[in-house]
């Protein structure tokens, strides 16, 4: 019973880590290096529940949607609230409008991952785990950017989640079940460097989450070029020759 438990409980951690962020978020800039650690620890929490669940084959309706609410907490309001304390109050009523309309994307972007078919391979629309992951992380870089780049950075990455732009797909990646056990390890490691290096690490891990969100678009202007090109090369060749 506990074995087929353990999806659930990862979950549910990866939910309480996202509360304990948006509670360190509120208790000044001092902690916000730490809420953003808790957001990318819960992204762990995030990416093994799945993986477990198939292993041990505990795959249930009730896990996949207390997964999705805890992500909408985790990778939604969390992040959203980090933005929102370090740099979004400044301004006033539209800080609040951006704020919100962060984690409400991210809501809709699980409602229609948990009802319609997905491509194989790929998530459409920019996962709520890895928009969160970059919002958490790009707040710590408020000292850098300008605070209106700060706000179109959180709306871009709220359209990116409900865009139909396709997205590699890692968390079906396999993993042998015998490397399981190194996983807790691979964990404590990962928390022991967050801890030492409260500062760098988030910084670090803001760059991989960043080149993920800006594939998608890439990927998504060269299909748009190549599908121009062949639209005028197809009008070319159906002009008559003069």
């Amino acid at each position: 019973m506990f074995v087929k438990s353990l999806p659930n409980m990862l979950t549910v951690s990866n939910l309480f880590l996202g509360i304990v962020a948006i509670i360190l978020a509120f208790q000044g800039n001092q902690y916000v290096e730490y809420a953003a650690i808790t957001v990318i620890i819960g992204m762990l929490m995030d990416g093994l529940d799945g993986r477990v669940a198939r292993m041990l084959n505990a795959q249930s309706e009730f896990g996949k949607e207390l997964d999705s609410l805890s992500d909408v907490i985790t990778f939604g309001v969390a992040p959203a609230f980090i933005m929102y304390v370090v740099a979004l109050q400044d301004l006033n009523l539209i800080g609040i409008f951006v704020t919100a309309v962060f984690p409400i994307c991210g809501a809709l972007r699980l409602a229609r991952f948990n009802v319609q078919a997905g491509v194989p391979g790929y998530f459409i629309g920019l996962p709520i785990t890895a928009a969160g992951g970059v919002l958490a992380t790009l707040a710590l870089y408020h000292h850098v950017f300008n605070v209106a780049l700060l706000a179109a950075s959180m709306l871009l990455l709220a359209f990116l989640m409900v865009s139909n732009i396709k997205y590699p797909n890692f968390k079906k990646v396999g993993i042998p079940k015998a490397a399981y056990w190194i996983t807790p390890i691979i964990v404590a490691i990962v928390v022991v460097f967050a801890v030492k290096y409260p500062q760098q690490f988030p910084k670090i891990v803001f760059l991989p989450l960043a080149v993920y969100a800006l594939y998608g678009i890439k990927k998504n202007v060269d299909l748009l070029l190549k599908k121009l090109r062949k639209e005028k090369k197809e009008e070319n060749e159906s002009l008559p020759f003069e």
